[in-house]
């Protein structure tokens, strides 16, 4: 059964979703289906829901594993693939072998099975990480991609790859770059992800400590809601390829720093206590990131708008963490 909001003009009818049973991939699947697109995801075993939808199918496996992949392909026909699975900065830093493994060399696989199969779409999710630190800020589109850590530099390897299928072999990839994202979902080890956490802490209350910023007050970078995460992916995986001028944009959508966070927290809950103890790691990296990215490409390409600043983004993980304690 085809959803009563489904689109007539699809850009594609099946999509492969790697990393399909996480946060971000759940999110986009639920878009898909509800636009009638049918979707196959892809994740680790122990990633399976409950229970599964029309028009969905789960199928578990190691991205590494490149026969199991291409069975996939073999069985389900898809005609795009978005490709989300990855190693996140923290595990890669920790496994550098396993992250080059999985993000990198499963990736190009990846590309390649899409290619053998005709895919129309391949859309791969980038990171601003892809420009190392020490960047202009604001951070003009033209600046040079040199990774500070192996997982930026995963990033722009698949990045590369993806470009070059595109330019020998016609493959329709497309690649967005997002920044910090704030989300509900973030986890308890991503210490970058600071300000969700800081929001979720003051809406479980209770806290017997304060809570601990582990950067300076100053420290901003640039952010966006996960809800734009996933409109903005969808729009663009909508938009006609005749409109896209290039096949990568960065994306911005506000910029915060962590004194701000605070001060957004306590004006809600005037209960709630932060303190800053720097993490040498973690503000020497955030430091070297743009607080303002330029995206003016994306913008007048195929119409990139933030539905979120920093305030609306406030009241709405404040409202999930309400609703979901």
């Amino acid at each position: 059964m085809v959803s009563a909001n489904a689109d007539t003009h699809l850009p594609f009818r099946k999509a492969l979703i790697t990393g399909g049973n996480g946060n971000l991939g759940r999110l986009i699947a639920s878009e898909l289906l509800d636009r009638g697109v049918e979707v196959i995801k892809f994740d680790i075993p122990g990633t399976e829901p409950e229970t599964t939808v029309a028009n969905e199918s789960i199928i578990t496996g190691d991205i590494r594993d490149k026969a199991a992949l291409e069975a996939v392909f073999e069985s389900h026909q898809p005609d795009a693939v978005i490709h989300l699975a990855s190693l996140l900065s923290g595990s890669s830093a920790a496994d550098p072998s396993a992250a080059w493994e999985i993000n990198a060399t499963a990736s190009f696989e990846l590309l390649t099975l899409a290619n053998t199969f005709k895919v129309k779409q391949f859309f791969f999710a980038s990171t601003m990480a892809t420009y190392g630190t020490d960047v202009p800020d604001p951070m003009p589109e033209d600046t040079p991609q040199w990774p500070s850590n192996l997982y930026g530099a995963t990033k722009v390897a698949v990045e590369r790859a993806g470009v070059f299928f595109k330019l020998t072999h016609d493959l329709d990839f497309r690649c967005l770059r997002f920044p910090l994202v704030f989300s509900p979902f973030a986890p308890p080890s991503a210490v970058t992800a600071f300000p969700s956490h800081a929001f979720k802490a003051a809406c479980q209350g209770g806290n017997a400590d304060p809570f601990v910023f582990p950067v300076e007050p100053h420290v901003g970078v640039s952010s966006m809601l996960l809800d734009d995460v996933v409109q903005g992916t969808i729009t663009f995986l909508f938009t006609d390829k005749d409109r896209l001028s290039q096949p990568a944009y960065s994306l911005h959508g506000y910029a915060v720093t962590a004194q701000e966070v605070l001060n957004e927290i306590q004006r809600r809950v005037p209960s709630f206590e932060g303190t800053f103890e720097v993490n040498d790691t973690v503000n020497t990296l955030l430091k070297g990131w743009p607080s303002v990215i330029v995206d003016d490409k994306a913008r007048s390409d195929w119409g990139w708008s933030p539905k979120y600043d920093f305030v609306a983004s406030a009241d709405w993980l404040m409202s999930y963490f309400q609703a979901n304690p």
